[in-house]
């Protein structure tokens, strides 16, 4: 059954929703767009979350100087959230320690733009499959989608396709799919691709990007098989929007979880 997940997207410190396809490396640099930036910090999300039993959120740190407030974050709520941006071998553990139920990996499993399976296999042993969740976030091309990394900039040559999916599924605990060309537009979800990902992963899959309403959630439900969860970001009322209430989205993880 599709659940909503919560997120804490930080950007340079603060919580922001941003245009996924319109991130650099530069602090406002030309082009970037950014929806909403949030007078809470970190903290005061994850306690909301954590009150309200939201479950299965993730931290995302897009770009450096987030560590602080990504670490109040997981302070708030010891193994109630996951974290991604910036993970590699180096400081997947201490992240762990830092109070992550899960750590959320992308860029560091590629070199040159190309998978490494030695990296990943290296990763999961390391901090154990369920522990740890791939990202697999992408970008549109001709023939499908293809893994981005480097914060959706960098497109490597890996297909996500079934194939993708079931080689790597051993080794993590869940998928994190953003359609990056499509985030924080709330101009609706990339339907094929939520259809792809309900058919062919072997694990739980949680899908981001382009959410407009609360009628997403059943209509991933719906293309998925109720297989892919959501998160709705920049058409949240949490974080300035105005298509989706937060307490509706409880209320409909509250009716999936009673039938």
């Amino acid at each position: 059954m599709t659940r909503f997940r919560p997120c804490i997207d930080l950007r340079h410190g603060r919580v922001v929703q941003i245009v996924g396809g319109s991130l650099s490396d530069a602090e406002g640099a030309p082009g970037e767009r950014t929806n909403h930036v949030a007078e809470q910090d970190a903290a005061w999300f994850a306690q909301r979350y954590r009150a309200d039993g939201a479950i299965g959120g993730h931290v995302i740190q897009l770009g450096p100087g987030n560590d602080e407030a990504a670490r109040s974050a997981l302070a708030a709520w010891p193994g109630g959230l996951q974290v991604g941006g910036g993970i590699s071998l180096s400081n997947a553990a201490a992240w762990l320690d830092a109070g992550a139920a899960q750590v959320i990996v992308t860029s560091w499993l590629f070199i040159d733009g190309a998978l490494s399976i030695e990296r990943v296999q290296e990763l999961s042993q390391a901090v154990g499959s369920q522990r740890l969740v791939i990202d697999l976030s992408c970008r549109r091309r001709e023939n499908g989608w293809r893994v981005a990394t480097d914060r959706w900039q960098t497109v490597t040559s890996s297909q996500v396709d079934g194939q993708l999916l079931r080689q790597l599924a051993p080794y993590c605990a869940e998928f994190l799919v953003h359609a990056a060309d499509v985030e924080g537009l709330c101009q609706g979800i990339d339907e094929d691709l939520v259809r792809l990902l309900g058919a062919e992963s072997p694990l739980p899959v949680t899908y981001a990007g382009g959410a407009r309403s609360l009628e997403d959630l059943g209509l991933v439900d719906e293309l998925s098989a109720g297989r892919v969860d959501l998160t709705i970001g920049s058409a949240l009322d949490l974080f300035g929007g105005r298509g989706a209430r937060y307490a509706d989205c409880l209320a409909w993880n509250e009716r999936q979880a009673t039938g």
